[in-house]
């Protein structure tokens, strides 16, 4: 594969907001490529998730990693180092925040992606060699590298293109309108609609302030559940406040390092309802235990119960790093349901072994009922149908 979108030496760089797009397009390639190739490693798997046609499997991935290789060359090569020059400019002008030095990291890191994904595309491998297969699967993680995290860098080259925020109240307005919103929070007239970050680190509310059956968009700053928080502006509409307020940044993540392009293998499941399936169609106490020790079953096959906990463990760690008084308590209300499915799951696994060790069957009295109708002899005469009750016909 040879490379030919290289800009030349003297040609006009684009403007910061059109580098940012480019990566953007980049990203939706990415997202088309990784939805068809999950489709593709599903048609490789059995029903609880594992692979059965491994060679199939490889011929996915490595559509996949030459896929992703042409949308970067096509939408990202040309442009990925003006782009991050453009953000770290940005960067340097930013004031001093908790998340820039992780985004300082990141930009070093795709400046080291783009330069591995570079040397490859200026010495490609023999087309459809091995090498080239292994090639490109060299640089599937600096691809999604670029996928997973330009968005920062994306969001720093648009910031060099956008007015600086100016506060549309002064202080005695600001003050004003803060007593308002927070007696409307105290009757429960104060509406959250949407929070996001500004690149100061400071948290950003919309709400909706509702007096006398009337309601204003105002904008707070710092976290709703804490006193502290003040309202930074009122607007007619959303769209208003969004033209006049900080920009979000990026959002951050649960955990540094998860990446939607490099998902780890499913684990095999049985799902609750095959569970239940086979204790309808079990004839033994045994089938029954069975069953319902696969919901409880731990490890790297969970059963349908540990997986629930997992899930309860996980959104208690997210609800928690929000960072806010209110995260925190829901955090605290699923640690506690997490414990009470962790004494359900032993409960249930104490009952499936009592039930096991009944040594029982059911019943022969439980007979099945059959589903099709028996067929007549040949020299059966099927019976008269009922007479069809007679009616007068109307006329108009």
């Amino acid at each position: 594969m040879t490379h030919a979108n290289r800009p030349a030496p003297d040609s006009p760089l684009p403007a910061a907001s059109a580098l940012a797009s480019k990566a953007r397009d980049f990203r939706l390639r990415m997202a088309v490529i990784d939805c068809e190739t999950d489709a593709a490693l599903d048609r490789t798997r059995d029903r609880h998730g594992r692979t059965v046609h491994a060679d199939a499997a490889a011929a996915a991935r490595a559509l996949r990693d030459q896929a992703a290789l042409e949308a970067y060359a096509t939408h990202l090569a040309p442009h990925a180092e003006a782009l991050l020059d453009a953000a770290r400019l940005t960067l340097d002008d930013l004031p001093p925040a908790r998340h820039l030095t992780g985004w300082r990291a990141v930009l070093d890191g795709l400046a080291s992606s783009a330069a591995e994904i570079r040397r490859a595309l200026d010495r490609p491998a023999a087309p459809g060699s091995s090498a080239e297969r292994a090639q490109h699967a060299a640089l599937w993680p600096h691809l999604t590298a670029w996928a997973d995290h330009s968005p920062i860098a994306s969001n720093l080259a648009d910031q060099r293109d956008r007015q600086h925020h100016k506060a549309p109240l002064t202080d005695e307005e600001q003050q004003q309108w803060t007593d308002r919103a927070r007696s409307a929070q105290t009757r429960g007239a104060l509406e959250l609609t949407e929070s996001w970050y500004a690149a100061d680190g400071q948290p950003i509310t919309l709400a909706y302030l509702v007096e006398d059956d009337d309601s204003t968009v105002v904008a707070l700053r710092g976290d709703p559940g804490v006193p502290g928080w003040q309202v930074i502006g009122h607007f007619a509409h959303e769209y208003e406040a969004g033209k006049a307020l900080p920009a979000p940044v990026p959002p951050g993540v649960l955990r540094s390092d998860i990446s939607r392009f490099n998902r780890p293998a499913p684990a095999p499941e049985l799902s609750l309802q095959d569970l239940i399936r086979d204790v309808v169609e079990g004839h033994s106490a045994g089938d029954a235990s069975n069953a319902l020790l696969g919901a409880v079953q731990r490890g790297y096959h969970a059963g349908p119960m540990v997986r629930l906990q997992e899930l309860l463990e996980t959104s208690s760690q997210f609800a928690s790093a929000l960072e806010t008084v209110q995260g925190r308590q829901i955090a605290a209300r699923l640690s506690a349901l997490g414990r009470q499915i962790e004494f359900l799951t032993r409960e249930v696994e104490e009952a499936a072994e009592d039930l096991g060790a009944t040594v029982a069957v059911l019943p022969p009295h439980r007979t099945p009922v059959l589903r099709t109708r028996p067929r007549l002899a040949v020299d059966t005469t099927p019976p008269a149908p009922p007479p069809r009750a007679s009616m007068t016909a109307r006329h108009r």
